[in-house]
C-alpha cells in the first residue's frame, strides 16, 4: 500500500494515523516533493476508475490561474488535465491510497481509508 501525502494536510495526517492504528504496512510519498509523472497520474487514475477532473483541487490559486473550472471534461481533453496536475502536483486531491489488490482510494474519510485497508 501507498499513500501520497502533503504532510501539512490534517486528511492526510487523520489517514497515516489511522493505518498506524490499524498496524497497516504502507509507503509514505510525498507528492509534492516526488512528484508523480504524467504517466504515474494515468495508472492511479485507472485503479480509482476516475478521471483526472475528479481528482483535481480546483479551488487552490494554481487552478484558478490556469482557468482549470472552464476546461472541458472530456475524453479529448484527458490528457491536458493530465499533464496540469504532473506539472501542478499541489493540485492532486489527497490523500490518494493505493491498495494491495490493484484498486486506489481518495482517503479523504476514515470510511475511505478503512475501505483502502479492506484491499489490502
Amino acid at each position: 500500500m501507498e499513500i501520497w501525502i502533503n504532510p501539512a494536510c490534517s486528511k492526510c495526517r487523520s489517514a497515516l494515523r489511522l493505518l498506524d492504528e490499524e498496524g497497516a504496512e504502507y509507503t509514505v510519498r510525498r507528492y509534492l516533493e516526488d512528484v508523480p509523472s504524467a504517466d504515474e497520474i494515468r495508472a492511479v487514475l485507472d485503479r480509482l476508475g476516475l478521471e483526472p477532473w475528479d481528482i483535481t483541487r480546483t479551488g487552490e490559486q494554481e487552478a484558478r490561474e490556469l482557468g482549470l473550472t472552464a476546461w472541458p471534461r472530456d475524453a479529448a481533453s484527458r490528457d491536458r488535465w493530465v499533464e496540469a496536475l504532473a506539472a501542478h502536483p499541489k493540485l492532486i486531491q489527497r490523500p490518494l491510497i493505493t491498495a494491495d489488490d490493484g484498486t486506489a482510494v481518495v482517503g479523504r474519510s476514515e470510511e475511505a481509508v478503512r475501505d483502502a485497508l479492506s484491499r489490502s
